[in-house]
């Protein structure tokens, strides 16, 4: 990008660990991202509250600048938040209010639609209607954490630290000492039927823990729910486990949309299982990791167990390894560069609010 600029970031979230009651999963990646903008030069102002300092007692080393009001930007990017009734649609001030909503409304209404700020919405959760104003705005851009996007809007993936990649070796994380077979750590949202065909037959036959939010489990008194855990400890529960299976929600499965999990298991050498009906799996996983019923998860479990320790299975976390490449920072940074070059142009003074 041949010039630089200031960005008006809004998320609902922390860039630290935060607290260990929230459902942020963008806390392993937002903070690359941020810190990659800043290392080439861009300005960046968080439009948020600061929850890392008001919610976890974190500063963060004061190393970053947060604004309550409409300071000066060139382009302004939104973590795209939508209504959760109960929670961001009650009146300010009230028992379980969160103001996330109500700031990314003031945010577009003096921003993108007063000053015609350009604006780039990143819907990580797809809650964005397909036939939303939003789409249809000459000063706004769409980004999707897809493969196959929806039609105008521009693939802008989670990313992963190149550092973490390089550093990453096969052949110690399969030497690993692994003591469980199967985990998973997330949330519920969604993940029901996921959950019923593929990780739940297998948990009744292998040691397993799931992490995360899952508030109703009735169904599956057999498997062992540790509920939330502190953001630290994913990387311990992954470090543990032999395998996880991905379960996504129909809506991220029908676009090819992978979350940060898949990242999570990897690095930590544990070989990702991934649904056959997630669009293009194969570009997630190698084949002999895509399942099409909970028979095969348990198929597969077995043959993990066979193996573990061994060249093969270092060969199967190199080809996972390989392809996090889709998702590695430096190439998802040079896709946002390109995004804010065409919304802002050459002219980044002239469009700046005052």
């Amino acid at each position: 990008m041949d010039h630089q600029v200031k960005i008006g970031y809004s998320f609902w979230g922390f860039l630290g660990n935060g607290i260990t009651d929230t459902p942020d999963g963008g806390r392993s990646h937002r903070r690359p991202l941020i810190d990659a903008l800043l290392g080439r030069g861009h300005e960046v102002v968080f439009l948020q509250t600061n929850r890392d300092l008001v919610e976890a007692g974190d500063n963060l080393g004061n190393a970053y600048a947060f604004h309550a009001g409409t300071p000066a930007i060139d382009v302004l990017f939104l973590e795209w938040r939508w209504a959760i009734e109960g929670r961001s649609t009650t009146p300010c001030g009230t028992e379980g209010h969160t103001c996330d909503l109500h700031r990314q409304n003031e945010l577009l209404a003096r921003y993108t639609v007063q000053l015609r700020t350009p604006t780039v919405i990143w819907d990580k959760d797809r809650r964005l209607p397909s036939d939303s104003t939003w789409r249809r705005l000459r000063q706004t851009t769409i980004c999707e954490a897809a493969l196959h996007p929806t039609a105008g809007a521009q693939r802008l993936l989670f990313p992963v630290d190149d550092r973490l990649l390089a550093e990453a070796d096969p052949l110690t994380l399969a030497l690993g000492p692994r003591d469980l077979v199967l985990g998973y750590v997330g949330n519920q949202y969604d993940r029901d039927e996921h959950f019923d065909r593929f990780f739940a037959p297998a948990a009744a036959q292998f040691d397993h823990v799931v992490g995360g939010k899952w508030p109703r489990t009735n169904r599956w008194p057999h498997v062992r729910f540790l509920g939330r855990l502190p953001f630290e400890a994913v990387d311990g529960v992954y470090g543990r486990s032999l395998a996880t299976v991905l379960m996504l929600p129909e809506r991220y499965a029908a676009v090819g949309q992978m979350t940060q999990r898949i990242f999570e298991a990897v690095l930590a050498g544990c070989l990702p299982l991934v649904p056959a009906d997630i669009r293009s799996a194969d570009r997630f996983v190698p084949e002999e990791l895509i399942i099409g019923s909970g028979g095969e998860v348990v198929e597969r479990l077995l043959h993990l167990q066979e193996i573990v320790g061994t060249r093969q299975h270092a060969d199967l976390i190199a080809s996972c390894l390989d392809r996090l490449d889709l998702f590695r920072l430096s190439r998802q940074v040079d896709t946002l560069e390109a995004v804010l070059e065409t919304a802002t142009g050459s002219d980044t003074v002239d469009r700046r609010a005052t």
